[in-house]
């Protein structure tokens, strides 16, 4: 069951692409505002690919819970969560997702290096940055901001996997030594294959009794998306620029509470900031995201 979806992408490059057409932008800033925006386009384009698949074979299934785009602060640590896969037997799939259309490689120390023109370029390690989210996602459960289901009075402790997903055309060269985290790399189309196989190889007998029932995990899985805090970037600040001077004074300042149009909820400023950049699309009005996917 899909439990939830990933947040749209598109008032971010919205804005990104205001910057980088606006009036006065030195080349150097363009060059590095020009790069952000294929990079949020690339990380989009990956994060769509893994979630295509991952919604295929276990969107439909009531064994299994899909949380995509997951964004949680705990005890201020915070950690953005690609995908999220919960099985009935609390077996929780923790996967982040890289788009590296050259292709990577990992070497015998454990060094990641990504390939661009096929140039390699040293990379800090998916997996290493993965632990943290897995971290920060235990610890929600400890501090019991979300209580994980029980089992006789007693708490079930979930089983964490560790997943990088790369895209199926990517070119993955591993190294000849047994180095950690090696295994956790596959690409975006292995990953029913490797929750099957993680299933299959399960021989423990005491398994069986940290079994969960649907809505069980369907409550469990919601309470986890309830934590989820999506957070406005502001690019102009990490860019050092203005905003485009004629947009600005164009755009209604947000002294009052900004309303969806047509389901009154509340909106966030850079939201309806996009709805003012696009008025062709949305005439005078301001929509909250799920609204705006109607025009």
């Amino acid at each position: 069951m899909i439990i939830k979806e990933a947040d749209d992408k598109s008032s971010d490059l919205a804005m990104l692409e205001s910057l980088a057409a606006g009036f006065g932008v030195a080349p150097n800033t363009r060059t590095k505002i020009e790069q952000e925006i294929l990079k949020v386009r690339s990380g989009v384009k990956g994060e769509r690919e893994a979630a295509y698949e991952i919604n295929f074979h276990f969107g439909p299934a009531k064994n299994y819970a899909v949380i995509h785009d997951l964004r949680i602060e705990v005890e201020g640590r915070v950690a953005q969560i690609d995908h999220l896969l919960i099985g009935r037997f609390l077996d929780i799939w923790v996967c982040e997702t890289k788009n590296f259309s050259d292709g990577l490689a990992i070497n015998e120390e454990g060094e990641w290096a990504r390939f661009y023109k096929g140039k390699p370029y040293g990379m800090g390690s998916p997996f290493e940055q993965n632990k943290k989210h897995i971290m920060v996602l235990n610890s929600l459960f400890k501090t019991g901001t979300v209580q994980l289901p029980t089992r006789l009075g007693f708490a079930i402790k979930p089983n964490m996997h560790n997943v990088v997903m790369v895209s199926k055309d990517a070119r993955v060269t591993r190294p000849k030594t047994k180095v950690e985290g090696v295994e956790s790399v596959i690409k975006s189309d292995q990953f029913r294959t490797m929750v099957e196989r993680a299933n299959e190889s399960d021989d423990n007998p005491l398994t069986v009794a940290k079994l969960i029932g649907s809505e069980t995990l369907e409550n469990f899985a919601r309470a986890i998306v309830a934590q989820h805090q999506p957070i406005a970037f502001n690019w102009a600040g990490k860019f050092g620029v203005k905003e485009r001077s004629e947009e600005i004074a164009a755009e209604p300042k947000p002294k009052k509470k900004l309303i969806c149009t047509k389901c009154s909820v509340a909106v966030e400023f850079n939201v309806a900031r996009f709805c003012w950049l696009n008025k062709a699309r949305f005439g005078e009005g301001i929509y909250c995201r799920d609204c705006q996917q109607g025009f």
